[in-house]
């Protein structure tokens, strides 16, 4: 069984990963709202600027060359805007699973410690049944190591396919653009 000096250690190591994970927890959201503040003032200072321009308009070719002109740059400040978001985001979700996933090997641990331990003490003639218990305890284990690589794999799928996206979009825009 534990001793009290192990459950103190364990909740003062349950306790700092929580204190930790909620200051990565903040330090995302404060990303999140410089981005915001600097992507609303880059928006406004933009606003003012085309609304300057559209006033110095003198016909209606020089507008529309003024919205081509504007149609690229938005959609690349938009995948911009995007990709930071996405890369805020995916800092603070693997800040969360790189806990997870060390809290989860460390209690696989300790429950193999206490499998091989209650093993050792079976009583006499349940080999059998201590073999099947092991191997029950192992395919679990390999069962969440299956979960945790493709989770992975659609982890890393998810994020080529946002960046090819992002490519295409403002490849696709420079293309409208260049055909006004």
């Amino acid at each position: 069984m534990f001793t009290v000096d192990q459950v103190v250690a364990s909740n003062k190591a349950n306790f700092e990963t929580l204190f930790g994970l909620t200051s990565k927890a903040f330090e995302g959201v404060e990303k999140l709202v410089e981005l915001n503040l600097a992507a609303s003032k880059a928006a406004l200072s933009e606003a003012t600027d085309t609304a300057k321009s559209i006033l110095s308009v003198k016909d209606a070719q020089e507008l529309m060359a003024l919205q081509a002109g504007l149609f690229q740059p938005l959609a690349e400040k938009t995948a911009a805007y995007s990709r930071h978001l996405y890369d805020i985001a995916q800092g603070s979700t693997a800040e969360f699973t790189k806990a997870f996933e060390g809290q989860a090997a460390a209690a696989q641990k300790k429950f193999a410690d206490v499998v091989d331990s209650a093993a050792k003490n079976a009583p006499a003639g349940s080999e059998t049944a201590v073999a099947v218990f092991k191997s029950a305890v192992s395919a679990a284990n390999n069962a969440l190591e299956s979960v945790q690589k493709a989770v992975k794999q659609a982890t890393d799928a998810a994020e080529a396919n946002f960046n090819t996206v992002a490519a295409n979009a403002v490849d696709a825009s420079k293309t409208v653009s260049k055909k006004r």
